[in-house]
């Protein structure tokens, strides 16, 4: 993944899945009718044809979810792709702030949670988590790398 637009974020195994499943359903559908053929012209017999055909319709039951399984992380990733391509470009928009306006807060921030404060260490120590909008919390240890990079 790139910042900046250039490169999406997806997960490529699971559009290759995606796309492999689409080829075996065809094999399968492919496999069923050659085995109904063999059926009518008695290559092979009912008991035979019946248990193939369970065989091959669960197996295609089973590559119909996994394929919709995996659309719906495609999908998800892609909106997570956008998400961050489209809150880098409010970032670039307010990268020159001197100090912080109600407009960049809104634009930047969903939420700032403040957790009750913690006096036990003899000095009041209070946790603070912000909320980004568009693509939720970020780790303050991600943060700190960043800053010291």
């Amino acid at each position: 993944m790139e910042i900046g637009g250039n490169r999406r974020l997806v997960c490529p195994k699971a559009k290759r899945t995606d796309a492999v499943n689409g080829g075996e359903a065809v094999h399968l559908d492919r496999l069923f009718i050659r085995s109904y053929e063999d059926n009518v012209s008695g290559k092979i017999d009912d008991e035979r044809f019946v248990m193939m055909n369970k065989s091959y319709t669960q197996e295609q039951k089973d590559l119909k979810a996994e394929a919709i399984s995996l659309q719906q992380v495609i999908e998800e990733q892609e909106r997570q792709a956008e998400n961050l391509e489209q809150f880098i470009q409010r970032v670039k928009r307010n990268s020159e702030l001197t100090e912080l306006t109600p407009y960049a807060l809104r634009e930047l921030v969903k939420a700032v949670y403040v957790e009750a404060p913690d006096k036990s260490s003899g000095k009041r120590k209070q946790k603070i988590h912000i909320s980004y909008d568009l693509i939720g919390f970020i780790p303050v240890d991600v943060l700190t790398k960043a800053e010291q990079a």
